[in-house]
């Protein structure tokens, strides 16, 4: 998705090209992957010659949204809480971003 919503338009080919930079991905999984984005309404294609070329259908923010409700369904028995409970409690997160998390908790 960060590939589509950095470069607006992206064949298969282009998504690899992008995220082979990062690591080495393999073109049917990046096809497979973009053709479930689409079944669940992410992204969209239109044919362009031999190629199917994608575009991101939601944006960055409804795309977290969406992640983050299915999260707190899946994981965290549909509590917001518990998951904000879990992220608090994580000794890995840095004492400085716990803080913050807390203010910003506090004034919401």
């Amino acid at each position: 998705m960060a590939v589509l919503w950095r470069l607006n338009t992206a064949s298969v080919g282009d998504v690899v090209a992008a995220l082979t930079k990062r690591r080495a991905v393999n073109y049917s999984t990046v096809q497979t992957i973009l053709r479930i984005l689409e079944t669940k309404g992410y992204v969209t294609h239109d044919k362009v010659a031999r190629a199917f070329v994608y575009r991101a259908v939601v944006d960055e923010r409804q795309a977290r949204r969406r992640a983050l409700r299915h999260l707190v369904s899946r994981l965290f028995e549909g509590s917001p809480s518990l998951l904000v409970l879990n992220v608090l409690e994580d000794e890995d997160i840095d004492p400085a971003e716990r803080e913050q998390l807390k203010k910003l908790i506090e004034r919401a």
